[in-house]
This record gives C-alpha cells, sequence and structure tokens, in this order.
C-alpha cells in the first residue's frame, strides 16, 4: 500500500476510535482515551485496553489477532473486513460497556 494512503487510513482509524469512544461515553461512568503514534494505536478506557498495530490487534485480557487497514478503507480484524466506521463503533461500544 501506499505509504501516503496507509498514514491517512492510520489517521482516520485513531479519529474514528476516539468519536465512538467519546459517544459511547457519554453514557458509562469511564471515558476513552485514545493514544497515537506511528507504530500503535491504543485505545485505554478504565483499566483495560486494546492496542492496534500495523498486522496485529491485542488486548489487555490476553487476546490477540490479524489486523489490516485496506486499501478500500475496510478494515480487517481477524477473519473480518468492516468499514472502518462500524469496526470503530464496535470496538469502542465493547471497550465503554465492558468497563463497568
Amino acid at each position: 500500500m501506499e505509504t501516503n494512503l496507509q498514514r491517512e487510513l492510520w489517521t482516520s482509524w485513531a479519529s474514528m476510535l476516539r468519536v465512538y469512544a467519546a459517544a459511547h461515553g457519554m453514557n458509562s461512568p469511564y471515558h476513552g482515551v485514545v493514544e497515537v503514534s506511528a507504530e500503535d494505536i491504543t485505545l485505554r478506557v478504565n483499566d483495560r485496553w486494546v492496542r492496534f498495530t500495523h498486522d496485529a490487534l491485542e488486548t489487555s485480557e490476553g487476546s490477540t489477532a490479524g489486523f489490516a487497514l485496506q486499501e478500500d478503507g475496510n478494515i480487517l480484524i481477524g477473519e473480518v473486513s468492516e468499514e472502518m466506521d462500524m469496526a470503530a463503533e464496535q470496538v469502542a461500544r465493547r471497550m465503554l460497556q465492558g468497563s463497568e
């Protein structure tokens, strides 16, 4: 994948996680914090976290899965490909609801 496209998709993924973490945080006693670097994106909620690298996802509970940003803007988590916004919403919802 072209470097500029990869960078834009990476930034978009972080932004989507921030937006949906904020939205789901409105109905939760916790809020999500998204930390971003060129190598990883981490969503933290209370004492839980999910970390994305360019090829993997890992959680504070010890689970791992493959992760990829696809050229069409979809996200691949494990074997499931979804639109970026839908994937970000699901990740944020699980993190915010699972912290209560």
